[in-house]
């Protein structure tokens, strides 16, 4: 990947320039692909940070007894060789990125008392984040860790923690949000891609929420102070306030006490309890199912993205087959039960993330490139798309022709199910607006599908007049 930027002069590119898009705002270092593998770059001014993290123990702490910290070995790439960034490391790769805006309230919460973890693991071992980017974080085998082994910096004596309000931008204020107020504030992070503002967090919170003495503190009074601060005159030199380590551990406590307070209010929602009021029979549900574990053996992805996959009772079989599934719902409370689901069954392979294929994560950021899009994380090498299709062609006026060029930009396979008028959820969504959808039908479904798959193989489910398919992607 290539950071996509212009040079009006004509001048040798630097070593910067290979940068990845995300990754290009740290001075200490950079991220970039080498025929397929990710690679860090280190600059020679961090290395002696390095050489600490390295011979203080906290690296082994945090990646191999704690697994907060994603692992790399050191390397040399010869021909990339460079006086300025003298330090490569090849990081453990992560099967798909995700971004908060996408992560239902455990996971931001999970991920929150994460960095909360490796802060104190880092002030024992003389260490400090310098930085607490939500997007710094990610899951893997189901568990949140630390991808930016640079946030990490030595600790000084007396000296505030930098990271602070960062932290409360990037995980209190959202947390607080979707706990005291509503769950889909979490989506504000499209929005604010730094943070959310500590200002508009304490106006949108309601009264009540002041009642919680952490929310108080470090969202109201914390804004409060922002914008005491930057209404001071510029002529009046304020004193740099010292913070002991163990005040600065007993922030660490009240944050971890404040967050692990805060707990999920969200309702019950019509799709919570899908599966119980589908329209199969036992009989249709059981060769569904086995379908779809054949359509995986014969398909043989290593990644799968499953759209619309509410409790993950499909994902569960691709990941019974070690393959890694990213599960895809639109509901806010679907998609938190799934993840819940995952942790006590020890489903370590699914990723349950929130994504509204009406409006799908955007590409982001600086140039539109720090944040990809979801298409741009792709293409899975097999998308799974159960009683999904018709939810885009008649609750969305979607052509079908538009929904099989999609799936066939993101997928190099697809295993698909479509649902006739007959049936009686189309039924329930067609009670409350006119048909205008005369081409919704077998005939016109598979024309569009086959002008960018191959059909390979095709069952009618038992009990019910749906139909599933296995399709390759056209070379």
């Amino acid at each position: 990947m290539s950071a996509g930027f212009f040079r009006e002069e004509s001048t040798e590119p630097t070593m910067n320039d290979c940068a990845h898009p995300g990754s290009f705002r740290d001075p200490s270092g950079f991220l970039f692909f080498h025929e397929g593998q990710l690679y860090r770059k280190i600059h020679r001014n961090y290395g002696p940070t390095y050489e600490t993290l390295m011979r203080s123990g906290l690296y082994e702490k945090l990646t191999e007894t704690q697994r907060l910290l994603i692992p790399h070995e050191e390397v040399e790439l010869p021909e990339l060789a460079d006086e300025e960034f003298n330090i490569t490391l090849k990081p453990q790769m992560v099967p798909f990125i995700s971004y908060p805006y996408e992560w239902c309230f455990s996971m931001l919460k999970d991920a929150a008392l994460a960095t909360l973890a490796i802060q104190r693991k880092a002030l024992e071992h003389g260490m400090s984040l310098k930085d607490c980017s939500a997007y710094n974080i990610q899951f893997l085998e189901g568990k949140p860790l630390l991808i930016d082994t640079l946030s990490l910096d030595a600790y000084q004596e007396g000296a505030p923690w930098v990271a602070y309000r960062q932290f409360c931008q990037h995980f209190l204020a959202p947390l607080s949000l979707m706990s005291l107020s509503d769950p889909r504030l979490g989506q504000l992070f499209r929005s604010y891609i730094d943070g959310i503002p500590l200002d508009l967090a304490a106006r949108l919170l309601p009264w009540h929420a002041r009642l919680n003495l952490g929310v108080l503190l470090h969202i109201v009074f914390h804004a409060r102070g922002q914008t005491y601060f930057s209404q001071r005159s510029k002529s009046k030199v304020l004193k740099k306030r010292s913070l002991s380590k163990r005040g600065l551990l007993v922030l660490v406590e009240n944050l971890e006490s404040t967050i692990e307070r805060l707990q999920w209010n969200g309702t019950r929602s019509p799709w919570t309890s899908y599966y119980e009021e589908d329209s199969y029979s036992r009989d249709g549900f059981s060769h569904k199912h086995a379908l779809v574990s054949e359509y995986l053996d014969l398909l043989g992805p290593k990644l799968v993205w499953d759209f619309g996959g509410n409790s993950g009772v499909f994902s569960a079989i691709a990941e019974s087959k070690r393959m890694n599934v990213i599960l895809f719902d639109s509901d806010a409370t679907v998609v938190e039960r799934a993840y819940q689901k995952t942790r006590v069954q020890e489903l370590s392979r699914i990723l349950p993330l929130q994504m509204n294929f009406s409006n799908p994560s955007p590409s982001l950021g600086w140039a539109h490139e720090e944040r990809m899009s979801l298409a741009n994380r792709g293409p899975a090498d097999c998308v799974v798309a159960l009683a999904f299709a018709h939810h885009l062609a008649i609750s969305g006026n979607v052509p079908l022709s538009a929904i099989a060029r999609f799936f066939a930009t993101v997928g190099k396979s697809v295993i698909v199910e479509f649902v006739p008028k007959n049936d009686p959820k189309v039924q329930l969504l067609l009670s409350t607006r006119e048909d205008i959808f005369p081409n919704y039908a077998v005939p016109a479904f598979e024309q569009a599908f086959l002008n960018f798959f191959s059909i390979v193989r095709k069952n009618h489910i038992h009990d019910s007049h749906r139909i599933l398919y296995a399709m390759k992607r056209k070379a």
